[in-house]
């Protein structure tokens, strides 16, 4: 998994792409409503991006010389068709979200409120253009189009719009960035229960909850339906053979069950200790309880995924965590409608304790995806054995990667402290700093 790790962790540890979304939707309520609250809301949500957006940078850049230097064969076959999109991200995408957070964070009385909107909509969306960008290159590693085979084993774009338009590209966009408001939504409304708990910030935490609530339960049910079902449905299609080691299908079954729970055993080709429903995984991929699903046992073991296991639980996981956030939005949003949300300790208390299963789950999908790939860098076109770079000896890159985790480690403990501080000092609390003096700016 090469390029793609830097990809997974950004996409996975950075909440920034659901956070903008909910500031630019706090700043539209305070221009609309003039309700102050809204705008502190604001505030604090743009200083908790803004931590993440530069974890996201300094944790990016290492991973860049992790690909040239390990991932050499890759870099040099590939690089003529996922450069392009790469490159975008960078110039247009990490330039346009870069530029105006600066004015996003600062500007807000320089600018007036629209002017102050407007510069949230544009780094909400070079957030989401990069994530874009990001998905149309794995989309490509997944499911390779527009592309022309070079007379020395390279790879180069025949038609870029063909590139971005990939299908896979659109429908894992769709389903990854709904990750990601649920990620972000699930933060929101988890801290709100905790100054609720505390009974502190009470007007901000309900806001925090009404909106974390409403875009979770909606982005957590897209994430089922229709992108989810989608997802599954294009890789039963096109990757028929990662499909069946996700689902532990060893042998084809027509009317094939759909497995909830069981251990998988690649030894004896078979699924120990199975809770199943029968025939819904037929149902579910080609819309008939009546149709015949292929199983590992169709294609050859050298095309085999190289670690089932992981995939199958990894696949399970996300699944199962998924199916959960629907129910608990669906229950908070309930609550929410009848107006006992407030005053029901126990569903906070349930809201607080998933914060930190999105991420999980997000990470479990980029695993999925990404080990479900293997045994190829590019499907069907280029092995993972034929993109690393062979003078880089096995102990240089245990070397070089021990001292990567060291340093995210760091770096992952900086962010949990300033994290922490910052909602430990609360939305009331952040306010607005002027450009030129750096004293902060008291509203009347």
């Amino acid at each position: 998994m090469p390029a793609k790790k830097r990809y997974a962790l950004r996409t996975t540890h950075n909440r920034r792409s659901g956070a903008t979304v909910n500031d630019a939707l706090f700043l539209h309520r305070t221009i609309r409503t003039g309700n102050e609250a809204y705008n502190e809301a604001a505030r604090f949500w743009t200083k908790i991006f803004g931590i993440n957006f530069a974890l996201g940078v300094v944790t990016g850049i290492p991973m860049e010389f992790q690909v040239g230097t390990n991932w050499a064969q890759f870099s040099r076959l590939t690089g003529g068709v996922i450069g392009q999109p790469l490159a975008m991200e960078g110039t247009f995408s990490f330039f346009l979200e870069s530029a105006f957070l600066g004015l996003f964070l600062y500007g807000e009385k320089r600018l007036g409120k629209w002017g102050h909107w407007w510069a949230g909509f544009l780094v909400l969306l070079g957030s989401w253009l990069s994530g874009f960008f990001i998905i149309v290159t794995d989309a490509w590693m997944q499911h390779p189009v527009a592309y022309t085979r070079l007379p020395n084993g390279g790879f180069s774009v025949s038609s870029f719009w063909g590139l971005l338009t990939n299908p896979w590209a659109l429908i894992q966009y769709a389903h990854n960035m709904s990750g990601a408001v649920v990620t972000g939504a699930f933060v929101m409304a988890g801290v709100g229960a905790f100054y609720l708990l505390q009974q502190k910030f009470v007007e901000h935490a309900r806001i925090f909850l009404g909106v974390g609530i409403v875009a979770g339960i909606a982005a957590s049910l897209w994430q089922v339906f229709p992108s989810g079902d989608l997802h599954g449905k294009y890789m039963a299609r096109n990757q028929p053979v990662t499909a069946a080691a996700m689902e532990g299908l060893f042998k084809s079954q027509t009317g094939a069950p759909i497995v909830i729970l069981g251990q998988p055993d690649e030894e004896h080709q078979r699924i120990d200790n199975p809770i199943i429903v029968n025939k819904v995984l037929s149902f579910l991929v080609y819309g008939t309880t009546t149709a015949e699903v292929q199983g590992l046992n169709e294609f050859p073991k050298d095309q085999w995924p190289t670690n089932i296991p992981l995939l199958y639980f990894s696949y399970h996981v996300m699944v199962g965590l998924g199916t959960i956030f629907v129910a608990v939005m669906a229950l908070a949003a309930f609550l929410l409608w009848r107006r006992k949300l407030f005053a029901s300790p126990w569903m906070l208390w349930i809201i607080l304790l998933c914060v930190p299963f999105p991420y999980i789950a997000n990470t479990a999908g980029w695993l999925t995806a990404e080990v479900g790939r293997q045994p190829w860098l590019v499907y069907g076109l280029l092995r993972t054995n034929q993109g690393y770079s062979t003078n880089v000896i096995a102990g240089n890159s245990m070397f070089t990667l021990l001292g990567y985790m060291g340093l995210y480690l760091v770096l992952g403990i900086l962010f949990l402290f300033l994290i922490q501080r910052e909602i430990g000092q609360g939305p009331a609390l952040a306010a607005p700093v002027d450009v030129r003096s750096g004293a902060p700016i008291t509203t009347t």
